[in-house]
């Protein structure tokens, strides 16, 4: 594992932001199934339905947001790989050490500033 200066134990952070995103993604599911079951509740003629570009608007947002959740659990669960094989901190591209305060902004990144771009 690369030093990364004093940032602490990884696994804590990661921990953490595991269980933020956890509760983020429960609480979209569960919004996204109201929208579901409020949609039940109205016409299904989106064209002529004043409320249904509305609701399917909200549905497609809602599921973004969980679809980007879901991407943000699978970086936290490579970076606790990463730590666990001894990787952590070393970027995937290049091989060089990520910048401890890249590491503290983002630290289920892969990637140094530069592979980044």
């Amino acid at each position: 594992m690369a030093s990364n200066g004093d940032l602490g134990d990884p696994r804590v952070r990661l921990a953490e932001m595991r269980t933020a995103a956890l509760r983020r993604a429960a609480s979209l599911a569960k919004s996204f199934d109201g929208i579901v079951e409020a949609a039940r509740d109205v016409a299904t003629d989106d064209e002529h339905d004043p409320e249904g570009h509305t609701i399917a608007w909200e549905r497609q947002q809602v599921s973004a947001l969980l679809d980007d959740t879901r991407a943000t659990l699978a970086e936290i669960e490579a970076a606790e790989q990463r730590v666990s094989d001894g990787s952590y901190g070393v970027c995937f591209t290049c091989g060089e050490e990520i910048a401890p305060a890249r590491i503290e902004a983002l630290p289920a990144t892969a990637y140094c500033v530069s592979c980044a771009v």
